[in-house]
């Protein structure tokens, strides 16, 4: 007797198991590759920093300065993905996060405003927001490409964080005085607490994944087998479990991991469960279609760069709280450059409509694993700008060449 390839439920359809393998493979030849070559990078990564730095690629305390290091980008990347979907671009990123660390430093001095640390967060937060907002209006109502857009604001902020440091500080240096806001960068969950969190976010996930599938079940829509449900909760548990055990063998989970994590479940959230995440998709997908439809596609716009400024923000008070100080140079340097190839290499495409939000943490650890590995070889600055552009290139082609398959079979 032939073995059916679908199992039926009272209102939905279940795929089998071979089949649902069947039709990946066919998607993964055809373009839809998915996380697989940010997989295969971060282990050839790890396998050549972890050889030329004779292991201390591995170590317990560089695997938390990892985190550490890639807290800040994943929270800016966080944004530009939003950005990305609708197939716009934000260059102003990096001096927006360095308006809302210099401006948190600023109101936090004894010396001067001397605000309580959650007000001058909560106004950084807000003022980069309303940056991204007067960015989204000059794109979406005077027509003006967000290239440029973003290009002048890139200029503009670069001047307006020169003024804010010099003015205060002669130096060009001003010290972070808050024990909360230095803490956010320097501090770390006690391992119970871990543990307790990292069961929290399990228990989440998998309530979230079988509350969907029920949903899809009543639709009347196919879902994948029950067994690939399980393996991928289960996937999750390891992979974050073997996280918190590992960071606990040294100084444990840092605080600003945590952060972006909550910031990463909650816009995953929002792309992927609700109205105004299917919407961002459907104006990266085909603008024109999404107006017909009935789609506010300005607001959409506005609205997608309100968040890359917010967690611009966000990133830029990370970065700070690091280096436990902010100066001239900050939002300087490859910041820029690395958020936007943190999305891209996570898998969002330059095209729109196509990518996750997950794509952040993804693209911003392969970016990190570089920086870190180079940084313990002790390569020079030219060298790591070379590599971090070549890994962007690779990342670029990956994308073009997925398209056109997906294009070719249809499948865009």
């Amino acid at each position: 007797m032939a073995t059916q390839s679908t199992t039926s439920t009272n209102s939905g359809t279940t795929q089998s198991l071979g089949d649902y393998i069947k039709s990946r493979m066919i998607r993964i030849r055809s373009g839809d590759l998915g996380s697989f070559p940010i997989i295969i990078g971060l282990i050839i990564i790890a396998i050549i920093f972890g050889t030329l730095s004779e292991g201390i690629f591995f170590y317990e305390r560089n695997f938390v300065n990892l985190l550490l290091q890639m807290a800040g980008l994943t929270a800016i990347a966080t944004g530009i993905v939003f950005v990305l979907l609708i197939a716009e671009i934000d260059l102003s990123v990096a001096y927006v996060s360095a308006v809302g660390g210099v401006f948190t430093t600023l109101m936090l001095r004894q010396e001067a405003a001397n605000w309580p640390w959650w007000l001058a967060i909560g106004v950084a937060l807000i003022i980069t927001t309303l940056i991204g907002l007067l960015h989204g209006v000059i794109v979406t109502k005077a027509k003006v490409p967000s290239f440029v857009v973003t290009l002048a604001g890139l200029l503009a902020w670069s001047g307006v964080v020169l003024i804010m440091t010099t003015r205060f500080s002669t130096a060009g240096t001003i010290v972070i005085q808050d024990k909360v806001v230095l803490g956010i960068a320097n501090s770390y969950l006690p391992m119970m607490w871990s543990w307790i969190l990292a069961a929290v976010v399990i228990v989440i996930f998998t309530a979230m994944q079988f509350s969907q599938r029920a949903s899809m079940l009543r639709q009347n829509l196919m879902v994948k087998p029950m067994a690939i449900l399980l393996m991928q909760i289960v996937g999750l548990a390891v992979l974050l479990l073997g996280v918190v055990w590992y960071s606990n063998k040294d100084r444990g989970v840092p605080v600003a991991a945590i952060i972006v994590l909550f910031f990463l479940l909650l816009w995953s959230f929002v792309a992927t469960r609700t109205r105004f995440g299917r919407y961002v998709y459907a104006v990266g997908g085909n603008p024109e279609a999404a107006r017909r439809a009935g789609i506010d596609v300005d607001r959409i716009r506005i609205a997608v760069f309100m968040i890359s400024g917010f967690m611009a923000g966000v990133g830029g008070i990370i970065l700070s709280s690091r280096l436990r100080s902010v100066d001239t140079n900050v939002g300087g340097g490859n910041l820029l450059l690395n958020a936007i190839a943190a999305a891209v290499i996570g898998g969002t495409s330059l095209f729109g409509g196509s990518g996750r939000v997950s794509s952040a943490l993804l693209g911003a650890l392969v970016i990190a694993s570089v920086e870190n590995g180079m940084g313990l070889l002790g390569l020079a600055s030219g060298t790591k700008f070379v590599v971090n552009g070549l890994v962007l290139l690779a990342a670029v082609l990956i994308d073009s060449f997925s398209r056109r398959s997906r294009e070719n079979s249809g499948l865009a």
